[in-house]
């Protein structure tokens, strides 16, 4: 039984040299698996060290690896997994393998006795005790019986009932442990050998390459359930009529990382598979692009310090996708450790935090390899790291460090960063030469050229459609210009005189030729190259500061000092400052002072003492906000060394945040510990805060990426976890694949989970004191009866965690309404905007708005597209349109035909003709009953869409019209079209016919036939479809006109065309089998089995051909079409983190509107700026004034006489009082007077019908008032309780 080598494929938190003594090697690849695995690894690998010192007759009393039984033949490997109740199996999996094992060699009676006694024993008082029993007898009958295949298929089997339910594993690792421990001559790989020879190489999970490894591919556990091999992949060429000749799939167009165009075809071929997954990095990949991914994906981090910041960093960082992560620290976990740290709990105390982390970091990114190291660290030790981070040592060691960093070859990314108290610092050293290849990470700047003259230099105009956004000095290239065809030979040029629709370039263009029509400009984003200086040099000449709040632009330069003079004196007296310590405040000051005197150059002429003593007081805690703020930036300066993905820190960046601290002096003695989890807190804002946050009422809305931040935050801060407090969450999503790369509280099998509902269970789990309740309504008018009166006016605070401006807009009114604090907060990519609403002291949320998106003319969308955003649009019109809406329109008439037709003839209008005409191609002449008849129309759809509407439409304008000023008609911003030729040939036509044909099936429910996996086959029946001949039409009217809001065109037949329609409808509904209905299609985007993205790419890119735009690939057709707004973790992180900052603010009170900070930041250049938020606008009236926030309120149901009087009395005439759309009272007319002494809850309901909730006490109405000058003044809503 001896083992030169075992080979397990699959990964685990180890590195590969970490299991190797005694020649053998435990080889640890990178996949898919959990700690709890790698204890089945370990204890595999000691069965079968003991079966080799068994068979080679060694004691195993003198090996210190396990601990066995007297009895010669068994032995009990020393692991955690067996003290787990959870484990049982896999323990009794192990057993029976050793069992059967030694079995096999010796066969002795005392083995079987001694085996079954410990089974006995292990199962005691389990529930699982008689089947496991039963297992084992069947086990060992079939043992005795046969060593035939039925034996491994019986324990796969009891390895799916038993061990996947329990959600210990995964199916990776449920395929792992068995191939492991039931087929253990399975994995056996010849050391000597390079091929994957073993059926467990075929059934481990595809993994990413990188530096390398192996890449292992499971086609058994691909999601993907497309047909297989449909399309024969030896389509090489892709030419077609009027397009160039460039290699595409239905995919899209050439993708900017240097592949072929878009995915492998549908079924295969030779292409690589994909090595990211797009379904979980969709959001990432629409901030960073596959390249930088690539490179996360290959880069080794060390973060050292696994406090709070640590922690903040790493949590990033594995959720961004590196390679791997080291952790290191050598201290132990504290209660005080428990204030920032959302990985320990209380069990972890006086654990090494490295390893009291490893297990639940392993959780956010099992495809990220996690180590610890728990020793001091040496220079040597940092050479296989692409980044290292520091967030916990000493200045001269960090000096020391960075040095051998900065020289090393290639130069190692050293980042220095603290967080202390409410102050914070971060150090960025990425070697002498750094290059940046992309500074801001925004899509280089296009335009569409009008005209170019013949001069020197000569003036290039571009049409108005949208300003143009170059600057002086930047790059250009120039494509498809016609005449002056001088300027298409790709070489870059400098823009002079950049103005907003035109600019000039560094060229002399007098002898080019005279430029005639067409032309796209796009500015060339060059690399550019930074360079660090080492700690060493950057402590004594910093340089400019980052800032982020110009309020205090002296501030940087006083806590480069303070950090110094910290270091020092920790140093000196081995401790950190004690919090209310005067003695030690006066000692860190001296340090200041005396480090300030000995600047020769930058001295300070005035040291801010108390500064210095909340410096000092609170320099040993690590706050979660700070911590979660500056892990976020942390985290993207990693990011950037290893990808060299936007802008690096240079070099040094300072905060604080003092405006958090409690207005009212601190108490000392308030500070000192009360032996809590909150200490670190608490020596920061004193107990008495601390006991404001805790019994706070929280209303968190959303559950997402924000949401599971602000969960975190909030339970570490201790917020709502006393006994009155409460915090409610509530979001009515479910858990996605994709939702898993940044909202950390999810896993994966939590997939299709309320989000809610995990991330409050996650949350309570960080702190078992949360007070949380999670619902799963949508907060909006509709559920009013859920978030009633009393539910908002008990609130403390609102926090939004939301992805939408008209939920936002809903909780600001409600805030607004009930005068709540509403902090809001949104990421946008690597950008992040945080806004403090606070009653009577700041605008609210809706105050001001962002200007509406422009959105392209219908005309230029369905007839004139000149980029691929048109044409991603209209494609997901036209999927929408054939697949949900009018399938839907077509069970509409189904249901209730009667109804549906005489509503439609009640319309009369184009709408209503254009709804009838679909439904009856839908139901009769386009329906299928048959696969063929899907494939039938897809073809045809294909001619439609790409060749005749395009035919038509050069018929109807020609490439020489022209326009009624004489001005061609085919100018910019227009393309000229050209149709497509249909081929065979073309991956991408068959592609498209695919998709459609699968997915018409669907809205038909017809079922999928077997033959079309096969290439040929289709092939044929594709072929064999008829296309009529097509002629173009006189005398077709298509819509040119920009302000045209619909394509359809009203005619005065349109009555008696209705009526034609609804006849021929009632004849084809004779025709169709009782109780016929169709299956609308809803969009979705994020599941990639569903052929929705790839008939949307589809139909853009054919689009694109027939107008020479270029294509895109299906990922970036999914960012467009699905609108994906671009997501990062850091970015979510820093948002959250400068929020719960104000949050002390607000739940503490008393501060001013100058306390509090409204927040822009920009990760990629990095940009951080924070103001004082506006205060809200005031409207005065003689004496009174008043703002939006307030609201007149009055009591025990007065008269409309009582409440017009009640208003004179404040020299207010009201002329017109409504409620809601309805009109109670109006001066101008006479009839109203009998209204004016009638309660006004009764009038409410008398005229406005008004239908009052139980839990509703009060009306709010509307009153138009103007003064004694006849002025209109707008006052605020009034609102009159009763009951």
């Amino acid at each position: 039984m001896t083992r030169d080598v075992l080979t397990v494929q699959a990964s685990t938190i180890a590195s590969e040299s970490a299991f190797s003594f005694n020649g053998r090697v435990l080889s640890i690849r990178r996949t898919k698996i959990t700690p709890l695995a790698m204890e089945m690894c370990i204890c595999l690998k000691d069965h079968l060290d003991a079966m080799d010192m068994i068979q080679d007759q060694t004691s195993l009393e003198d090996s210190s690896r396990i601990n066995h039984t007297q009895q010669r033949g068994f032995y009990m490997p020393k692991c955690s997994l067996f003290s787990n109740d959870h484990a049982i199996v896999c323990n009794y999996h192990l057993h029976i393998t050793t069992f059967l094992q030694t079995l096999e060699s010796e066969g002795n009676l005392a083995s079987i006795t001694l085996f079954t006694v410990h089974l006995l024993k292990d199962l005691i008082g389990n529930k699982r005790i008689i089947l496991c029993f039963i297992l084992f007898v069947f086990d060992l009958l079939i043992y005795f019986c046969t060593h035939s295949p039925y034996y491994i298929l019986r324990n796969l089997l009891v390895s799916v009932v038993y061990c996947y339910p329990l959600r210990f594993v995964s199916v990776n690792e449920l395929i792992f442990s068995f191939t492991c421990f039931y087929c253990p001559n399975f994995a056996m790989v010849s050391s000597s050998s390079s091929q994957l020879t073993s059926p467990s190489d075929f059934m481990l999970p595809g993994k990413r390459s990188a530096g390398g490894e192996e890449v292992v591919v499971d086609e058994s556990l691909i999601k993907r359930t497309k047909i297989d091999n449909l399309i024969s992949s030896a389509a090489a060429s892709n030419t077609s009529a009027g397009t160039s000749s460039t290699v595409a799939t239905m995919g899209g167009g050439n993708n900017p990382n240097g592949s072929t165009n878009g995915k492998l075809p549908i079924g295969g071929g030779e292409s690589k598979q994909s090595d990211i997954d797009e379904d979980l990095h969709s959001r990432q990949l629409a901030v960073y692009g596959r390249e930088t991914m690539r490179r996360l994906f290959a880069s080794n981090i060390l973060v050292s310090g696994m406090q709070g910041l640590g922690a903040e960093i790493a949590k990033n960082l594995i959720l961004a996708g590196v390679k791997s992560v080291t952790l290191h620290d050598e201290g132990a976990v504290e209660l005080w450790d428990l204030s920032s740290n959302f990985i320990f709990t209380e069990d972890d105390v006086g654990k090494n935090r490295a390893l009291a982390s490893l297990n639940k970091m392993q959780e956010l990114n099992n495809s990220v390899v996690i180590s610890t190291l728990t020793t001091e660290l040496t220079t040597e030790q940092l050479s296989k790291f692409q980044a290292v981070v520091f967030t916990d040592i000493t200045l001269e060691k960090a000096i020391e460090f960075d040095n051998f960093c900065h020289k090393h070859e290639p130069p190692i990314a050293f980042i220095k960063s603290e967080a202390r108290g409410l102050f914070g610092s971060v150090f960025c050293d990425f070697g002498p030469k750094f290059t940046v290849s992309d500074v801001d990470g925004e899509d280089p700047h296009t335009g569409i050229i009008a005209s170019i003259s013949n001069d020197n230099p000569p003036l290039v105009t571009c049409v108005d459609d949208e300003r143009l956004e170059f600057q002086d000095g930047d790059l250009v290239v120039f494509s498809e210009i016609h005449g002056m065809t001088e300027l298409n030979d790709g070489k870059p040029r400098k823009v002079i005189n950049a103005k907003p629709f035109s600019f000039s370039i560094e060229e002399d263009t007098t002898n080019y030729g005279q430029y005639t029509k067409g032309g796209i400009v796009t500015q060339l984003k060059q690399p550019k190259v930074l360079k660090f200086k080492p700690l060493e040099e950057a402590i004594k000449d910093p340089g400019e500061f980052l800032l982020s709040d110009f309020s205090k632009f002296d501030r940087p330069p006083l806590l480069h000092l303070l950090f110094q003079a910290l270091d020092k004196f920790v140093s000196e007296s081995g401790r950190y400052p004690v919090a209310g310590s005067e003695e030690d405040a006066q000692n860190l000051l001296c340090l200041v002072n005396n480090m300030n005197n000995e600047l020769k150059d930058g001295k300070l002429d005035e040291i801010d003492e108390k500064i210095v003593r909340t410096f000092a007081f609170g320099a040993r805690a690590v706050l979660n906000p700070m911590a979660a703020m500056f892990g976020g930036i942390v985290g993207q300066e990693v990011v950037k060394a290893c990808s060299g993905k936007f802008h690096p820190l240079l070099q040094f960046f300072y905060f604080d945040s003092l405006e958090s601290l409690p207005v009212e002096p601190l108490d000392p003695n308030d500070l000192k510990p009360l032996n809590s989890r909150y200490d670190a807190q608490i020596s920061v804002f004193g107990a008495k805060l601390q006991k404001q946050l805790e019994e706070a009422k929280v209303f968190v809305v959303g559950s997402g990426a924000l949401g599971c931040e602000f969960l975190k935050n909030l339970a570490l801060m201790g917020v709502s976890c006393g006994s009155g407090g409460k915090l409610t969450i509530t979001d009515d999503d479910v858990i996605e694949k994709s939702n898993l790369s940044r909202q950390f509280l999810f896993r994966d099998w939590n997939i299709s989970q309320a989000k809610s509902t995990v991330a409050a269970t996650a949350a309570t789990l960080i702190n078992p004191n949360f007070h949380i309740e999670a619902l799963q309504n949508r907060a909006s008018p509709d559920t009013e009866n859920v978030f009633d009166d009393t539910f908002w006016e008990n609130l403390s605070v609102v926090v939004n965690a939301l992805d939408n401006v008209n939920a936002r807009l809903y909780i600001d009114q409600r805030c607004l309404y009930f005068q709540k604090p509403l902090l809001e907060s949104g990421t946008l990519g690597a950008k992040c905007n945080t806004q403090m609403v606070i009653p009577h002291l700041t605008e609210n949320y809706g105050a001001s708005r962002d200007p509406p998106e422009k959105q392209a003319p219908m005309c230029t969308v369905h007839s004139f597209p000149h980029n691929i955003d048109h044409c991603l649009t209209w494609a997901r019109s036209e999927f929408e349109g054939l697949l949900e809406k009018t399938p839907a329109e077509a069970n509409a008439y189904l249901s209730n035909p009667s109804e549906y037709t005489s509503g439609k003839e009640k319309a009369g209008d184009a709408q209503a003709r254009d709804n009838l005409e679909r439904v009856l191609e839908c139901l009769e002449k386009e329906r299928c009953q048959s696969f063929i008849d899907c494939i039938v129309w897809a073809r045809l759809k294909f001619e439609d869409y790409f060749a005749n509407r395009v035919k038509q439409l050069t018929f109807t304008f020609p490439e020489d019209s022209v326009n009624s000023s004489g001005t061609p008609f085919w100018s910019a911003p227009k393309r000229f079209p050209r149709p497509l030729e249909f081929s065979i040939e073309d991956q991408s036509h068959l592609n498209f016919v695919i998709a459609a044909s699968i997915l018409k099936a669907e809205t038909y429910g017809i079922p999928i036939p077997e033959w079309i996996k096969s290439p040929t086959d289709f092939a044929d029946a594709v072929s064999n479809v008829i296309v009529p001949d097509f002629e173009p039409k006189k005398n077709v009217k298509i819509v040119t006109d920009e302000k045209a809001t619909s394509i359809s065109t009203a005619s005065i037949d349109d009555s008696v065309v209705i009526s034609e329609l609804v006849n021929k409808l009632k004849l084809c509904h004779q025709n169709l089998p009782p109780g016929f209905r169709m299956n609308p299609i809803q969009f979705e985007k994020d599941d990639d089995t569903n052929y929705h993205m790839d008939l949307i790419a589809g139909l853009a890119n054919m689009r694109a051909r027939n107008y020479s735009i270029p294509e895109v690939d299906k990922l970036k057709a999914k960012f467009i079409a699905g609108r994906i707004i671009p997501a990062i973790a850091t970015a979510t992180a820093m948002a959250t983190g400068f929020v719960c900052l104000e949050l002390y603010k607000v739940l503490n009170g008393g501060h001013k509107v100058e306390d509090y900070r409204n927040t822009f930041a920009n990760l990629a250049l990095p940009l951080f700026s924070m103001a004082e938020p506006v205060p809200p606008k005031v409207i005065k009236h003689q004496d009174l004034s008043w703002t939006v926030w307030d609201r007149w309120i009055l009591r025990d149901n007065p008269t409309l006489r009582e409440l017009l009087q009640w208003l004179k009395n404040k020299a207010l005439n009201a002329y017109s009082i409504s409620y809601g759309s309805c009109l109670l009272y109006n001066s101008m007319f006479t009839r109203h007077k009998d209204r004016m002494d009638k309660k006004m809850v009764n009038l409410a309901k008398e005229v406005a019908k008004a239908e009052l909730p139980p839990y509703r006490r009060h009306i709010d109405v509307v009153v138009a008032c103007e003064d004694d000058d006849e002025n209109d003044v707008d006052i605020p809503q009034i609102s009159v309780y009763f009951g």
